[in-house]
């Protein structure tokens, strides 16, 4: 494991081979910070953190969060959880333990070594939302029984879990609420919008819109994301959260697919399928909390950070693993 020392701090971050943690892994390191990465690898890649694993203060483990972890860090970013759709209703009580005991357990550990930990919500606790934008003081409006009620509420319960072990232990807590990122490493396949839009296009078949297409999201490009996680982690004690972090720019799914035709000159069409089930109809963030307590914003448009999005998704359909 990366070793200790008092002028370098090693991070845990789990989760960290997937899409958003090896970018934080990236960060981390990039920041003079030694990383000790946790994934078992059901949705995260080795692929993502393969740069990283001759680095003398980098060390993947493989390990399911479910189960106890006892290692010396100086804190955590706990990401570990299946993302998207397609992964987390694959196996919905794993992702709901993922989400649940795997709180517990990182909470655990970060209680007996007495160091901050942060937590990777997500937009989603705010369901099909009545209030626009989201403020964090919104209590959200989610169908608990539904197919999506594995992660929406597993991490709602997640962040009842940080909170309960902030009052009762004085443990120090990070919650980041994360709305929709993009970047090079997603998945190809995991039916988020921007991945399926792109991969669609550059393989010349036509975008799949849902319902009108006139439902909206908020694009943030993944290091704008990671900057957010790592400030959020700086800040004093008294910071707790949770905190917004996303691009408040607004999208309806037909304006991001003519934004992904453009980018990729795809000669292709759009075509109409039944919304799926409690899909929200608007989802924006309100940054002010960010901006005020963090001194963040993100600076990448949607038109900029599509273009290496694109260029890591071409290579990979060149390579044949999309």
């Amino acid at each position: 494991m990366p070793t200790r020392n008092h002028f370098r701090k090693t991070y845990l971050v789990t989760g960290g081979a997937g899409f958003i943690g090896s970018h934080l892994c990236d960060r981390l390191i990039e920041a003079g910070h030694g990383v000790l990465c946790v994934d078992n690898y059901l949705t995260g890649s080795r692929d993502n953190i393969a740069h990283l694993l001759d680095h003398p203060h980098f060390e993947a483990m493989r390990h399911d969060v479910t189960f106890p972890l006892f290692v010396e860090v100086d804190g955590i970013y706990n990401l570990a959880c299946p993302a998207s759709p397609i992964h987390y209703q694959r196996d919905p009580v794993q992702t709901t333990k993922t989400s649940v005991h795997g709180a517990i357990n990182m909470l655990g550990l970060a209680k007996r070594l007495n160091v901050p930990i942060l937590q990777a919500s997500t937009s989603e606790v705010y369901g099909d939302p009545e209030v626009h934008p989201q403020t964090e003081d919104y209590w959200g409006h989610v169908n608990p029984i539904g197919t999506r009620a594995c992660y929406d509420e597993g991490k709602r319960c997640a962040e009842t879990l940080f909170f309960d072990y902030h009052r009762e232990h004085s443990l120090e807590i990070k919650v980041a609420r994360i709305f929709n990122t993009y970047g090079p490493r997603m998945h190809p396949n995991d039916g988020r919008v921007v991945s399926n839009f792109i991969v669609q296009a550059l393989k010349g078949e036509n975008i799949t819109l849902y319902g009108d297409g006139e439902q909206t999201r908020s694009f943030c490009y993944v290091d704008d994301l990671v900057d957010g996680l790592h400030r959020l982690m700086e800040t004093n004690p008294d910071v707790t959260g949770p905190i917004n972090l996303g691009n408040p720019g607004e999208f309806t799914m037909r304006e991001l697919a003519q934004q992904v035709i453009t980018e990729t000159v795809a000669g292709v069409e759009m075509i109409h399928h039944p919304l799926p089930s409690d899909d929200p109809r608007q989802r924006q963030p309100d940054i002010s909390q960010a901006l005020e307590t963090l001194n963040w914003t993100p600076n990448i448009t949607l038109a900029e950070g599509l273009k290496p999005t694109v260029g890591y998704f071409r290579d990979l359909i060149e390579q044949g693993l999309a």
